[in-house]
């Protein structure tokens, strides 16, 4: 009979068969390959698996120990660690020194300029000259108002510093902001634009 063609009565069968555990000779014939391998023991849990893996990692169990020989273990234990420890230590050092001597050859002869951010580029005129190593700008800035749209025009007066006293009165002048030099300078002098007539 093809498989195609059961009949009520071999459907009936095969789920008596089924329920009571019973294999057909049909059934057996599909599935040789399951029937022959082995079952897994389900008698041993996730968890005493886990366990016993545990009990082997551990190491074993150590008979009585005299206080002489817990001394000596410690000392040991400290002696390797305070190796470690100086290892370590010996290895930051260098890294700092190397980290050191990188900064000093990059850095300038004087603190950094300017903190985070882009520094401000100015050009103005050089109003006096007088002091040493610092000149006086005067920039006119001109602005609309944004609500009544009248053109507003003011003047800023900065104190720059001037290291090599380059600028003369009347010079237009670059300056850039850099860290406080003193208690009114915050600008630095980076190029005379125009010379005065």
């Amino acid at each position: 009979m093809a498989e195609d063609e059961k009949t009520p009565e071999t459907v009936v069968e095969e789920v008596e068969s089924a329920e009571t555990g019973e294999t057909t000779p049909e059934a057996a014939a599909e599935t040789p390959a399951e029937s022959a391998a082995p079952a897994a023991p389900a008698s041993t849990t996730r968890r005493e698996r886990l366990d016993a893996r545990r009990a082997e990692r551990r190491p074993a169990q150590r008979g009585p120990v005299t206080p002489e020989q817990r001394v000596e273990e410690r000392q040991a234990r400290r002696a390797a660690t305070a190796k470690e420890r100086r290892a370590y230590r010996a290895k930051l050092k260098e890294r700092r020194a190397a980290t050191k001597s990188e900064r000093t050859t990059t850095e300038a002869d004087h603190a950094p300029e300017h903190g985070p951010g882009r520094p401000r580029v100015r050009q103005g005129v050089v109003t006096s000259a007088k002091g040493d190593k610092t000149i006086t700008v005067k920039i006119d800035v001109v602005r609309r108002h944004r609500r009544y749209h009248k053109i507003l025009r003011s003047t800023l007066k900065l104190y720059a510093h001037d290291e090599a006293n380059n600028a003369n009165e009347g010079d237009t002048v670059r300056v850039v902001e850099c860290r406080p030099m003193s208690r009114s300078k915050r600008w630095r002098l980076t190029e005379v634009l125009e010379r005065a007539k």
